[in-house]
């Protein structure tokens, strides 16, 4: 897992930096089209990853391949005082940028600028390489932006699925549902750490497979 080259970490420090900084500006940016301030007054309506980077986030992004932004603060309050699906657009923003992220880094493919066997020989060639290729680089943007953005869709708090999912669910699903959220981090771990060596593979489902048929879809 921590087997990787310079290209690679060179690969996605650049992603690291477009992709959360946009992920985050995305909320912010849709939060105070609702009207609510908070992320402007904290300074979150920019695209400086100085404002967005968490260190932790970042490094596991790098080593890992998945990794977290710091989370932009909104008042749920004023964003429902707006409209009844405020929050849940102000949360599916995030998501949804990364997804279109990795549907422009796809266009060089869609356009046969870059082929599968120039994706080939990039992987054959990485071992040694100091600089990612931009047909490696394109890939890893895509995949990326694809992995953060089903990670985050994933319906536990803090992720941002948990307020899409709640906007959608009945309000006695909800009131259930408020007695677990304290643990969602919790049960994120349990299910993506100690889940896999139980023989529960919930990332597999919930990831892997989309992933696997978006990329399939993108790169064709």
């Amino acid at each position: 897992m921590f087997n990787i080259n310079l290209a690679t970490i060179i690969s996605r420090v650049i992603i690291l930096v477009i992709a959360f900084s946009i992920h985050e500006f995305a909320h912010a940016w849709t939060a105070d089209r609702f009207g609510d301030s908070t992320p402007r007054i904290n300074g979150r309506l920019t695209l400086n990853p100085l404002s967005h980077l968490d260190p932790i986030g970042s490094l596991m992004l790098i080593f890992v391949g998945f990794g977290w932004a710091k989370p932009v603060p909104v008042n749920p309050y004023t964003l429902r005082q707006r409209s009844r699906s405020a929050l849940m657009w102000v949360s599916l923003a995030g998501p949804l940028s990364n997804f279109i992220l990795a549907v422009l880094a796809a266009l060089p493919f869609q356009l046969n600028w870059f082929t599968l066997n120039d994706l080939y020989n990039a992987f054959n060639a990485s071992g040694t390489a100091i600089f990612p290729t931009p047909v490696a680089f394109a890939f890893d943007f895509i995949t990326i932006n694809l992995v953060l953005g089903l990670f985050n869709l994933i319906p536990l708090p803090p992720l941002d699925g948990d307020k899409i999912a709640a906007f959608f669910l009945p309000d006695s699903w909800n009131r259930s549902l408020d007695k677990i959220r304290p643990y969602g981090s919790l049960i994120l771990v349990m299910l993506f750490m100690v889940g896999p060596s139980l023989g529960v593979d919930v990332l597999g489902w919930m990831i892997r497979k989309p992933l696997g048929f978006l990329v399939g879809l993108l790169i064709g």
